[in-house]
């Protein structure tokens, strides 16, 4: 696990690239001690995204019981995402099936507190669980063509939430 927890914090730092070396001294251990655990970037960074759900998993169990909290949590996935540049750029590199795999599996964990948002008024009715695909693609692809991403990924986050949940 030590070695999840430190290519996890590098990978979703502000660098854009981290050798597998670097991973294996942050986390204490060889390298061939990785590459046991680890044989590729690729079984790594699966790894990495797969400790990064279980967290939002954790955060969504503990607003269980609170329909409004999903707005916060929503803002906090889709900050992630900008956050979290580089996972998400090593994502991409995965197979599709594996991609395909870890969205949907967010998707579903996100899929129960958006029904409680909606049963409760906070969130419009028509909106589907996988409508969030679509605003993590309009995200993605702010951050992915524009000079001022962050600030347009912030206005654009901004928009959508805007546009999913109810005014009181």
């Amino acid at each position: 696990m030590a070695i999840v927890r430190a290519a996890s914090d590098l990978m979703t730092s502000e660098r854009a690239a981290v050798g597998m070396p670097e991973i294996a001294r942050r986390a204490g251990v060889g390298l061939a001690t990785l590459y046991r655990h680890f044989p590729d970037r690729c079984a790594l960074t699966a790894a990495v995204i797969g400790y990064q759900v279980e967290r939002l998993e954790a955060c969504i169990a503990a607003t269980r019981q609170q329909p409004a909290a999903f707005r916060a949590t929503l803002d906090a996935v889709l900050r992630a995402q900008i956050a979290m540049r580089p996972l998400v750029g090593l994502a991409r590199r995965l197979e599709p099936a594996v991609q395909n795999r870890y969205l949907r599996r967010i998707v579903a964990l996100l899929a129960e507190p958006l029904s409680r948002a909606q049963e409760q008024g906070y969130v419009r009715r028509d909106l589907e669980p996988g409508d969030l695909l679509l605003i993590f693609s309009m995200v993605e692809g702010v951050l992915a063509t524009r000079e001022d991403a962050d600030a347009a990924a912030d206005r654009t986050i901004a928009l959508a939430l805007d546009g999913v949940f109810r005014t009181a």
